[in-house]
């Protein structure tokens, strides 16, 4: 599994929401900054989407930050960490 692929299952990301929405995963952007053998430093963007109380969309709010992520031998994400 790819690290944008994880990110997109993964229940850390929402650590980067601002009102307590959800993630648009459709809008999701990873941009790798740093790869060695077993890191990977990535920027993130995406749309956060609100709802009103009705169930309805009530906005979207641009969302980013920076995370971290341990992998294993295999490549696969032992361990997240929102920077």
């Amino acid at each position: 599994m790819s690290l944008e692929q994880y990110l997109r299952q993964c229940r850390e990301l929402s650590a980067l929401c601002t009102q307590n929405g959800w993630i648009d995963n459709d809008t999701l952007r990873v941009e790798i900054l740093e790869r060695n053998d077993r890191d990977v430093l990535a920027a993130v963007t995406f749309e956060e989407i609100l709802m009103e109380g009705a169930g309805c969309v009530a906005g979207r709010v641009s969302c980013y930050g920076r995370v971290r992520a341990r992998l294993s031998e295999d490549g696969q994400v032992d361990r997240l960490e929102i920077l």
